[in-house]
């Protein structure tokens, strides 16, 4: 059952303002990458959630590959509760993403050696979970609802667990609202997991008045993306607040398209929204390019996302500085 909004406070309302970033370690293009047995890298993740610790962030979100799951699920779980230990060592929590529509690649996932980044191109070998195929194929659904079962079950009860983000952009394909009955059938498995955490996936497009609808509906907190300049954020903002419920930001900062740390960072501070920035170190996800970026792009300035450069210095001193002040009692 969908949590009382008094519950959703109450858990809210327990913690420091959480700020943080959505987390991929720079030696990863994809999930499939940060997961898999080969490319797993436990020491970079350590050194760069201690940058985070560094910023002041409290929080980060981080996706799961369903077929890397599916490929030795005790693995995931093994990897993931190390995850969990590396984040919690640095006093970060971490919202888990399960399922994923967005695909930069144009293609659907595998399992073994990923590609290598196109030079130039924005978050190029970003690949689905568990792919656009399976979205639409009932007689797949069996295995994913094992997945949910799975890792939620197993991570049910677990305090470092902040939240649960069942579905990262349902609909970001060709098929729109066709994302709608996994989306609902994946909550459906999740509150069967029994979690302790709260459940959530965010509002992104307006177009997608179907989904939109079941997620304002259904999530325990709400969560939404937004990487439009402060008067759109501000609107967004706004509206979502009339359902009564905490609001996380869980994706903004394009500084090329007016969301920046100086701009939105304040506002999200003084709202009591919690805020999580796409990108940490600068790697292999190349997310330095904006979303349109062509190959062989030179990088641009400025930066679309992405706090340090892959030495880990800072990109922009001047934002550094600011989070480390916003955030100075968060931590």
């Amino acid at each position: 059952m969908r949590w009382e909004a008094t519950r959703a406070w109450e858990w809210y309302r327990a913690r420091p303002w959480l700020v943080g970033c959505n987390y991929f370690p720079a030696t990863a293009s994809n999930p499939t990458e940060m997961w898999q047995e080969d490319t797993f890298d436990p020491e970079t993740i350590d050194r760069e959630l201690g940058l985070a610790e560094g910023l002041g962030f409290n929080t980060v979100r981080t996706n799961l590959q369903f077929l890397v799951w599916e490929l030795d699920a005790r693995a995931q779980r093994e990897k993931l509760d190390r995850f969990l230990s590396l984040a919690t060592r640095h006093n970060i929590s971490t919202m888990v993403c399960l399922f994923d529509d967005c695909c930069h690649s144009w293609k659907q996932p595998w399992t073994g050696k990923q590609d290598e980044p196109r030079p130039g191109v924005h978050n190029s070998c970003w690949t689905p979970s568990p792919g656009h195929v399976p979205v639409v194929d009932r007689a797949v659904w069996p295995r994913l609802e094992k997945y949910v079962g799975d890792i939620i079950g197993n991570f049910s009860g677990d305090p470092r667990v902040l939240c649960w983000d069942i579905y990262n952009e349902p609909g970001n394909w060709d098929g729109r609202e066709r994302s709608l009955p996994l989306l609902e059938a994946c909550f459906r498995w999740a509150r069967e997991a029994r979690p302790e955490a709260p459940l959530t996936s965010g509002v992104w497009h307006s177009e997608l008045l179907a989904i939109n609808a079941f997620l304002v509906e259904n999530s325990d907190v709400i969560s939404f993306h937004d990487y439009m300049p402060l008067e759109e954020t501000r609107r967004i903002m706004a509206e979502l607040e009339k359902h009564g419920r905490p609001l996380l930001c869980t994706e903004y900062m394009a500084r090329s398209r007016g969301s920046r740390f100086e701009t939105h960072l304040p506002v999200f501070k003084e709202a009591g929204v919690a805020c999580y920035n796409w990108g940490l170190v600068n790697g292999r996800s190349q997310t330095q390019f904006p979303w349109d970026s062509k190959p062989g792009s030179p990088d641009p300035d400025p930066w679309f996302h992405d706090i340090f450069r892959r030495d880990h210095t800072p990109y922009r001193p001047e934002e550094v500085a600011l989070i480390r002040r916003l955030t100075e009692k968060t931590r």
